[in-house]
């Protein structure tokens, strides 16, 4: 194969539409301009960003600004409180693959937090991704342990 024998791959070359050319090309006259108007002229046109009468993405701005906004990437996290725990028996350990199974998470793709409400009675081992103190205080004080997983 030599530089003269390179050619595009058939269909990736696409003629453009010569318009104006008459009535049998199909862009005749009007040219698929449509009849009168403002963008039926040459330079007609609105500039850009330009919202027909709404205020003005870049002016809304301040005051979308001003309600706070939800940030792209922030992690939602599966909820769960001590007192759902509650059906496990001592001993056991629990995952995000455990409760799974018992069908405790809402979305099983997400992390999983537990929160402090309620209490725990049997010491469970518990591997979640997130925890917080008042949780963790009352599953060792219940004689269970926590641990922290990724």
């Amino acid at each position: 194969m030599k530089l003269h024998d390179l050619q595009p791959q058939e269909g990736s070359k696409k003629d453009r539409k010569r318009v104006g050319q008459g009535i049998a090309a199909g862009q005749g006259r009007t040219c698929g301009r449509g009849q009168k108007g403002q963008n039926s002229r040459s330079g007609g046109g609105t500039r850009l960003y330009h919202q027909g009468g709404n205020l003005p993405f870049f002016r809304r701005l301040p005051f979308i600004r001003g309600e706070g906004f939800t940030p792209f990437n922030r992690i939602k996290y599966n909820e769960l409180n001590l007192d759902q725990l509650a059906g496990f028996p001592a001993g056991s350990e629990i995952t995000p693959d455990t409760l799974t199974e018992s069908r405790l998470l809402r979305d099983p793709k997400r992390p999983v937090v537990i929160l402090a409400r309620g209490d725990v009675n049997v010491a469970l081992k518990i591997r979640v991704h997130r925890i917080s103190k008042g949780a963790q205080t009352k599953i060792e004080a219940a004689g269970g342990s926590v641990e922290l997983i990724q």
